[in-house]
């Protein structure tokens, strides 16, 4: 079983629940997820959030990208500069299956 840790903008939270549970019901994806209720953390949070989402990707096999619309943020540019060095694999949700892309909220 191959862990994934999910990498996309908090703008799309809901949408990274659903994609989880379907990368692991039904691809067989042990997925670390990373979506927070705290829309405006302190810089100190910032940084532990940092800190365990790379922990995360360190204990990964690789990282699932969430680019709906092609959109990939700063934050998200950084954890696949951070994946790449750690020689992650890079696996993008435009790319990986087009059901995953017609869910519904």
């Amino acid at each position: 079983m191959k862990t994934l840790t999910m990498c996309g903008s908090m703008r799309f939270e809901k949408e990274m629940q659903q994609i989880a549970f379907l990368l692991e019901t039904r691809y067989g994806f042990n997925v670390l997820q990373c979506t927070y209720s705290n829309k405006n953390p302190t810089e100190m949070e910032k940084e532990n959030i940092v800190k365990a989402h790379n922990k995360k990707i360190d204990l990964s096999d690789a990282v699932y990208i969430v680019d709906i619309d092609n959109h990939i943020g700063i934050s998200v540019q950084s954890e696949i500069e951070y994946a790449v060095n750690k020689n992650k694999e890079i696996i993008y949700h435009s790319a990986f299956i087009s059901d995953i892309n017609k869910i519904s909220i």
